[in-house]
Parts: C-alpha cells; structure tokens; sequence
C-alpha cells in the first residue's frame, strides 16, 4: 500500500496514526485487565519463570492499587538466616507489580538481652541483604511495624527492658542508605510510630510490640487520624504488630493481643479507618469486627500456627490487596500458601473465631 502513495507527508501521517492507536490500545489495555494479561513471561527472569512453570500461580485481577503484604520473617533468635519461603516470596515480587509492599513485623530475630550488638547488627545486614535491598532494587515503596522480634516496647522498671535493640533498629531504618521510599507525612517518631501517603491512601504505623499502646501515643494517633489529609484521603489502614484479637493456638492469651481492644477499635471506626493489618499470631485469618476490617497475616519465616477453632493445618502465607476504590468493599485478598502459591479458599476458614479477647467473623460473614 505504501508504494502507491507517493505523497511523504501522507505516508508520515498513516505511520503516526498506526502508531498511536497501537499505543492507545495497549495503555487501556494495561487500565482494564490484570497484569497475567498484559505482562507476557517472557518479560521475566529465568528465576522467576522457573517458579511461575513449576507452581503455575493464579494471576489476581489487578485494582487500582495493589498492596503484597508480609509479616515474621524471621527465624530462631539471633538467626541472620532466612527460610526458603521468605526468599521465595522476595523473588516473586515482579510477578504481582505492587504499588507499595507491607510488612507487619517480626523482620529480625531479637528480643533476646544476651545479644550483642554485632550480632543484632549481623542481623539487619542479613534483613538487608534477603528483603530491604531486593525491594529498593525494584523501587518499590516499603512500609513496615515494627515487631517484638525488631525492637521490643517492653517496659520494666520504667524503661525499655531491650533498649539496645531499640536504638539500633533506629539506627538501621535511619541510614540514608536504606531509604523505605514512603512519602512520609509525619516520620518525627519514626521507626515506631509514623505516617505515610500512597496512592491516596493514608497509612498510620503505630508500635505494637507490646500489648500497650501508651496514652499519649493514642493522642498521636487520634490527632493524626483526624487531620485534613487522613480524612480526605480515599480510604485509611493502620499497620501494627500484635492484633487486637487473638486468631491462633498458643496466641490466645493476655500478652499477645493489644490491651483494650474494644477501646481502641471504637477510635479507629470513629476516624473511618477501613483496615487494621496485624502479625505476631503466625496465623492467616481475614476478619472484620463490626465496621473495621482485620487482615492477620501468616508467618512467612519460621513457626506457622494453626487458627483457633480449626484443624487445618498450618501454612506460611502471604497476602495481596487488591484495592478498588469504586466497589463497596474496596479491597480483594489473594492469600497464597506458600513453598506451592496455591490459593487459600477462604470458604474454608471458619466462619468466625472466638479468642480469650472476643470473637471476630470472616470478612464475609455479617455480625449476629
């Protein structure tokens, strides 16, 4: 055809338009669908295709912001080793595309006063090396709680029981170096308690190494929570370590949920938090407790725990969100068991658990 037309200024004009349509297409194409349609596997590393042929993992339709979310990655105390899933699961991470990645605590393994400091420092490096570089390598954001395994809050005789470990994770998180790329909103008190903007979403962090929140610190939250930005963001999530319900065995005692869970979930209802993203009980269990949702995370490193009121076994999980800010419910989950990504049903959850604290329902069961 373009040997029949002599005019070059025709020809230019045919070429251009060819061109911006194939570009209209494939941008709508990569708005609308998700990203098994529009990431071909050839665009990944041998690595990750090898996993991706062995394990086939489901796609999720991809929303308009999509969180992967992990928690208790580490392993016996004092480990600077890592187990295969929390590196599985660091490899894969081009295979989902997330708009930012969260961690729920537990990214070390401390709370031990015999440690020295090179042996915590051994252990940050060790963090860095397996999870925090691979993830700035990709550059993508990181948001993070600290853990009781990161920098306990434990208190005794009016002062921290594990300042150490305190001061030199304040140390790791403050080297330039190791830059979360958050768009902090207010990181005065960073690593323990800070927030943060993504994707028009508000993140509050708060300490939840401990079963205490001081009062002071809930004054930082309430007056956080109810500032202009949080409350004309699109939706708001909180991060922290310990839940405020218990949802796994050996987990379902005072000590291992946040005291005064009531009280807190009437102040994050009262601000329109829409989920509270907590670790610390190994245990994967999507709930809701009157308006609030409550994602708790599985361990990906050692020490995976059966759920209350259950015999299914225990299974290292990690958990994408998939974030649709026009439907009712807003987010999606896809939970992969992991070394084999196969998806948890959550059909076969129970229906709600009932802890020492109070009962919590599956995120899709309305309350009695």
């Amino acid at each position: 055809m373009f040997n029949l037309i002599n005019n070059k200024k025709l020809k230019l004009l045919i070429v251009t338009l060819i061109s911006l349509t194939v570009f209209i297409l494939l941008s709508n194409l990569g708005k609308n669908n998700s990203y098994s349609q529009v990431i071909t596997e050839n665009n990944f590393s041998p690595e990750i295709q090898q996993i991706i042929t062995q394990y086939n993992p489901r796609q999720p339709t991809r929303g308009d912001v999509r969180l992967l979310v992990i928690s208790d990655l580490n392993s016996a105390y004092g480990s600077t080793e890592y187990e295969k899933e929390v590196d599985l699961a660091v490899k894969m991470i081009p295979f989902w595309q997330p708009d930012l990645i969260l961690c729920s605590g537990d990214m070390i393994a401390g709370q031990k006063s015999t440690l020295t400091p090179q042996q915590i420092r051994a252990m940050w490096k060790a963090f860095d090396s397996h999870i925090a570089q691979p993830i700035r390598n990709l550059n993508i954001p990181f948001g993070f709680t600290i853990g009781n395994h990161d920098a306990s809050g434990a208190i005794s005789n009016n002062q921290f029981t594990f300042q150490q470990e305190r001061d030199l994770a304040v140390e790791y998180w403050h080297n330039p170096s190791h830059n979360t790329r958050v768009n902090f909103l207010d990181r005065s008190q960073f690593p323990f308690y800070y927030t943060f903007e993504q994707n028009g979403i508000f993140f509050l962090v708060w300490d939840g190494s401990t079963s205490r929140i001081p009062r002071d610190k809930l004054a930082w939250v309430e007056k956080s929570l109810a500032s202009k930005t949080a409350q004309e963001a699109k939706m708001r999530i909180i991060i922290g370590h310990l839940p405020l319900y218990a949802v796994a065995k050996g987990r379902d005692k005072v000590g291992e949920v946040l005291n005064n869970p009531e009280q807190l979930r009437a102040v994050l209802e009262k601000y329109n938090v829409h989920t509270y993203i907590s670790g610390h009980q190994h245990g994967y269990y999507p709930a809701h407790k009157g308006d609030l949702q409550l994602l708790h995370t599985g361990a990906l490193g050692s020490g995976a725990r059966q759920l209350l009121n259950t015999d299914i076994p225990p299974q290292k999980t990690l958990t994408v969100i998939d974030i649709n800010f026009k439907e009712k419910y807003l987010t999606k989950y896809t939970t992969y068991g992991l070394p084999n990504f196969q998806v948890i049903n959550h059909q076969e959850l129970p229906r709600f658990i009932q802890g020492h604290n109070g009962i919590v329902y599956r995120r899709d069961v309305v309350d009695r």
